[in-house]
């Protein structure tokens, strides 16, 4: 195979501006923060991580006069950074980008857009939410060449009735996928029951249950397994349809079929960035934080120190490896939880107990590799799922909507495009080696990644040739270990697994006073590993905060997900069915 990996550091942090200009002298410990006559003695915050939880807790904090220390082990933006590739700029083009996997901006997000309209954007009227754009269709390939291309603008109405409901989604799915009228009915009614499930309904049986249970995926078609239980639960959450959680699913496909009708949407369904994301939305992110006189430190946090109800102190390794305690009024605690549960001592416990559910969170491995061709390609005009992938994979083809920062002006020159591919089952074995992503070498995940790939697309060769491969970049959170014959991932994903709301905490609990949890396995409205769980969870625990300091702030904005209204009559009806230990009125027999 043409190209190789292209290497980098752990510690590459956020490139161009960030090394040369503001943010540079934010992450060294101890650089200087401009004065803040705003911030009063008792409202220093400890922000512990600096992901986009994080940050958008430290922007929100900021912004009403708090004095905010972001404390981040690498880079700000944490998974949702670009991550230069060192020493691939030639003639004075910057390196190439590498991601740990593409980002995506459903129409329904609510939160990210808005602090995107929050942060200034030259030349952008609504600041870096301008620099969104809409990708026209998904592209469902198979192997059998039989590909489904599926347009993602505005379609349809919004239904009238139950019945009316049945009729459209099931009406939609056979038309653009070909399934039978029969699987296709069948799947609309089971959407209808969920959308018409009350919350206790969702939280306890619906939670409960898992997705394939719950479509009764084992008595139907293979198309219906494929595309409505398999493809859909590892698009969405990278988990195994036998495993995710209804609730959460459920919950995403409600989204998704009011967005296209533009109810309760921010924007079209299917949103990318027009850059790399460091470029388009993170540096000026944190230009803007700098400016507001956040601080930002290079440290890895590694214990709580509680005396009474209250923490007392952080333990961190800073950049130089020196270890230290650092105190503050409040801590918002927003690293993930495969970090968060290593730091809830016996004691803290004994005031949270609730926390130990943490401990049997789920996670699991979603991480992105990068192929950097010479030519572009044509694949599809927006995102691809791959749907006889052994490794579940998914891909964008970048340079089709990065007209900031177009490939051919990066690199070596002789780039024109760049393939993300997202990778979301990691155990499976391959169909080269026979290994799963985990056991095999990054060259060996290339090769695997790229013969899947083409294994798809072979019934038109020109969508990816091999003599266009330029060369490849996998996440550097992926570390290659010969000893154990295995990979190790800093970067895992929270998987909302089958009965795990009930071990999921809320942000604050009064009997820890000053300790509030920002990150995405916290309880959520959006309940899903993503940026926009993210972002609503640390608005969620900066308004706690600012209940228990008695400020008198304006609150952060939350917002709540899309629900037809005219199904909101069968929800409270489903209230007192619940209650009763009844089903849901739709919930009939397949």
């Amino acid at each position: 195979m043409a190209g190789q990996r292209m290497s980098v550091t752990r510690r590459t942090v956020l490139r161009g501006a960030v090394a040369a200009g503001a943010l540079a002298g934010a992450v060294a410990a101890g650089a200087a923060k401009p004065s803040r006559a705003s911030a009063d003695p008792g409202r220093r915050v400890a922000v512990l991580g600096g992901g986009v939880a994080g940050m958008t807790a430290a922007h929100e904090l900021a912004e009403r006069g708090y004095d905010v220390t972001i404390y981040e082990r690498r880079a700000l933006g944490g998974k949702a950074r670009s991550i230069a590739v060192p020493g691939t700029g030639t003639g004075g083009r910057p390196d190439l980008w590498g991601e740990h996997g593409f980002r995506f901006f459903p129409g329904f997000y609510h939160h990210i857009p808005d602090t995107m309209r929050r942060i200034p954007f030259a030349g952008n009227a609504n600041g870096v939410w301008d620099n969104l754009v809409a990708a026209p269709e998904a592209r469902f390939s198979r192997t059998s060449g039989d590909d489904l291309i599926i347009p993602m603008g505005k379609a349809g109405r919004i239904w009238a009735t139950p019945d009316d409901f049945r009729e459209t989604v099931s009406s939609a799915i056979s038309t653009s996928t070909k399934m039978g009228e029969v699987d296709a009915l069948y799947f609309a009614n089971r959407l209808l029951v969920f959308n018409t499930s009350c919350d206790a309904r969702r939280d306890d049986q619906w939670d409960k249950t898992s997705w394939s249970d719950y479509v009764g995926s084992g008595h139907r078609s293979n198309e219906f397994r494929m595309l409505l239980s398999r493809t859909l639960t590892t698009l969405l959450v990278a988990a195994k349809d036998n495993l995710a959680s209804t609730k959460t699913i459920g919950n995403m496909g409600e989204q998704f079929l009011g967005n296209p009708m533009e109810a309760g949407n921010d924007g079209p369904l299917d949103r990318l960035l027009n850059g790399a994301t460091t470029d388009a939305w993170l540096q000026p992110w944190a230009d803007l934080l700098h400016g507001m006189g956040v601080q930002v430190v290079n440290a890895e946090v590694r214990g709580l120190e509680l005396a009474g109800k209250r923490i007392t102190g952080a333990q961190i390794v800073d950049g130089s490896g020196a270890s230290r305690t650092v105190d503050a009024d409040y801590f918002v605690c927003a690293v993930p939880v495969e970090v968060a549960r290593t730091l809830w001592t016996p004691e803290i416990l004994s005031l949270r107990p609730e926390l130990a559910g943490t401990s049997q969170l789920t996670v699991d491995w979603m991480t992105g590799i990068q192929f950097y061709l010479k030519n572009q390609t044509d694949i599809a005009r927006g995102h691809t799922a791959y749907v006889d992938s052994p490794w579940s994979l998914t891909s964008i083809a970048q340079n089709q909507f990065w007209n900031r920062t177009p490939f051919s002006g990066m690199g070596d020159g002789t780039v024109q495009d760049c393939l993300s591919v997202d990778i979301s089952d990691w155990n499976t074995p391959g169909m080269l080696y026979g290994k799963p992503a985990k056991e095999c070498t990054h060259d060996e995940i290339s090769r695997e990644v790229w013969a899947q790939l083409k294994a798809h697309l072979d019934t038109r060769k020109d969508l990816l040739r091999d003599d266009d491969l330029h060369s490849w970049f996998l996440d550097t959170g992926v570390t290659w270990d010969a000893q154990q014959g295995r990979n190790a991932n800093i970067d895992p994903l929270l998987i909302n697994t089958a009965g795990s709301w009930a071990l999921r905490p809320d942000t604050h609990g009064q009997d820890l006073e000053n300790l509030f949890l920002a990150a995405d396995y916290v309880r959520t409205n959006v309940d899903l590993a993503t940026m926009e769980g993210a972002s609503e969870a640390a608005r969620t625990a900066v308004n706690k905060l600012l209940d228990v300091d008695g400020s008198n702030a304006p609150r952060c904005k939350l917002f709540t997900l899309y629900r037809a209204e005219v199904l909101e009559p069968f929800r409270q009806l489903d209230i007192a069915r619940y209650a009763s230990g009844q089903s849901n009125m739709f919930d009939a027999p397949a």
